[in-house]
């Protein structure tokens, strides 16, 4: 992720500060800045979203973070936090501390995903001396113009802290987080969960099948994002690589395969914008950054807008409606840039779909059984137990009766023996004989033919 801070403290400072950039938070947001950032939001009509909206907004639907912990108090995330934990043992039992390398990351992600935007309160006119006197101030109703609406505004976030990208405090590492995190937003009432982050290895540990196993027979729909090589992530890493997984590929601004904002892999199932990007950060402020990241997001944003639509889509169809709906990319059918092609959210939520079979980026229940060796599959139904006077269905065994030697001549095997046996010692002693006459008179030796080959070449000649 590359990220790029900007700070407005109020209309004054922002006037006598014009022209300057500025490092850290942004503290407070006047309605005109704000609104500046929500038409940075290119995304929501380049991807269709905004015509998505005409059939759903998300409501009623969960989506777990998993991330650096989320500021609940951003004004765009009034009332969209609902619940949360810390996986990490550094941050809040809420999962509302940010925490970890990149503070910042997860209410970026968050604002992106289902960010409410809000209302900025209007200075009233200065009181007259014979006006009454002012009443209480009114609170700002939840929502509004001003700030980063996300891609999914009526969905519910579940904010899922953990401590990644460097040592973590509370002594868990990450293979020990990821799956705590995934069981957690599962067994909470997550229908989508949001992982933008990862590593450079494609590979993952086994303790996190059981995890993603766990997350795809609840029907959950998991996106990750597939890494940025400006971050070391030429190909895409664990767990954007584990099958199942809805990988999310980066574009630039002209809405090709990103080069530093993304990677590449098989795994890759469709591919959203990644650079020129726009969110809010912990304290109240905005920030442009870039990065899958941030892409991954918009998708898991339109699998809300799915499953809001349609309660009773399973996990698999909501996945192949966002992967056959995308706009075809690169070389023609499925790549390892774009994988399906580039988001469509408003084909995606008002085309005809056909049902799939199975989910297009494979199961990790049938990646266990073949790589692991192993099958976790879920007993379709509680074993009974086994009688305990069950008749009997082989009969009782017998002893076999003997039988009477047959009236063979038993000379007859003897002489086949003895006579096998004699021509064998005359074969070799005809064999030596052979070999004694061959070696006493040897035959001549022809010249080995010319081959041509060079057995030797001399260094050239100095002229």
């Amino acid at each position: 992720m590359t990220l790029r801070f900007r700070r407005t403290v109020s209309a004054a400072l922002a006037t006598a500060l014009a022209g300057g950039a500025l490092a850290g938070a942004l503290l407070t947001a006047p309605a005109a800045t704000a609104d500046a950032w929500r038409d940075k939001e290119f995304w929501l009509k380049e991807s269709g979203v905004t015509n998505a909206w005409q059939v759903s907004k998300g409501a009623g639907v969960k989506v777990a973070i998993i991330d650096s912990g989320i500021d609940g108090n951003h004004p765009d995330l009034k009332g969209v936090v609902v619940g949360g934990t810390d996986v990490s043992g550094a941050g809040a039992p809420n999962g509302q501390k940010s925490i970890g390398a990149k503070t910042e990351h997860g209410t970026l992600v968050a604002t992106m995903l289902a960010g409410r935007g809000h209302t900025t309160p209007t200075a009233s006119p200065s009181p007259s001396a014979s006006a009454s006197p002012p009443g209480p101030p009114t609170v700002p109703p939840a929502g509004g113009p001003d700030g980063i609406t996300g891609v999914a505004p009526e969905a519910e976030i579940l904010a899922v802290s953990t401590w990644l990208g460097s040592p973590n405090p509370g002594g868990k590492t990450d293979q020990e987080q990821i799956p705590d995190a995934v069981r957690w937003a599962v067994d909470n009432g997550a229908k989508v969960i949001n992982i933008s982050l990862g590593s450079t290895s494609p590979d993952w540990p086994q303790s996190w099948d059981a995890a993603f196993l766990y997350a795809e027979q609840k029907d959950v729909v998991i996106v990750a994002a597939a890494g940025n090589r400006v971050g070391g992530n030429v190909q895409v890493g664990a767990p954007a690589t584990i099958p199942g997984v809805l990988t999310v590929a980066g574009l630039d601004g002209e809405g090709r395969a990103s080069v530093d904002s993304s990677s590449q892999g098989i795994s890759i199932g469709v591919a959203a914008p990644a650079e020129n990007l726009v969110g809010g950060i912990p304290g109240g402020g905005y920030a442009e950054w870039a990065g899958t990241s941030g892409a991954a997001p918009i998708v898991s944003g339109v699998a809300a807008l799915i499953r809001s639509k349609w309660p009773e889509m399973s996990a698999t169809q909501v996945i192949n409606r966002i992967v056959t709906t995308a706009k075809d990319a690169g070389v023609p059918g499925k790549d390892p840039l774009y994988g399906y092609g580039i988001l469509n959210a408003e084909a995606a939520l008002k085309s005809e779909v056909p049902t799939a079979s199975s989910n297009p980026l494979g199961s990790i229940a049938d990646w266990i059984r073949v790589h692991r060796r192993g099958d976790f599959s879920t007993p379709s139904q509680a074993p009974v137990a086994s009688p305990t006077s069950a008749a009997p269905t082989l009969a009782d065994p017998t002893v076999p009766a003997a039988k009477t030697p047959a009236t063979v001549d038993d000379a007859l095997p003897a002489a086949v023996v003895l006579g096998f046996g004699a021509l064998f010692i005359a074969l070799v002693t005809g064999a030596a004989i052979q070999l004694r006459k061959v070696s006493r008179n040897p035959p001549a030796v022809p010249e080995e033919a010319e081959t041509g080959a060079l057995l030797k070449v001399d260094p050239p000649a100095r002229k």
